[in-house]
């Protein structure tokens, strides 16, 4: 099975990233939500080949000392959570 997925937009508000922390924060998301696809799977309209326009993800909170990749492996598991109840 293959699973095209396309983020046009990920809000953060109140986050300040300097430098290269959006290009880690972005490959740690991308890494995580692949790895927890291949390795849970999708269900429901998903799994039968429908597309999904819209996901909605639960909102997280992060602390000051949270890591740009801690971050986005907190998104993707956001992320995947909206997924999997489609």
């Amino acid at each position: 099975m293959n699973i095209r997925l396309h983020i046009e937009r990920l809000v953060i508000d109140g986050l300040r990233l300097n430098g290269s922390d959006g290009a880690l924060l972005k490959a740690s998301l991308e890494a995580e939500l692949g790895r927890l696809l291949a390795d849970r799977g999708v269900s429901g309209e998903i799994a039968a080949g429908g597309a999904v326009p819209c996901v909605d993800a639960a909102p997280m909170q992060v602390t000051r000392e949270a890591t740009p990749a801690q971050i986005g492996r907190g998104i993707a598991h956001s992320v995947f959570s909206g997924i999997a109840k489609q």
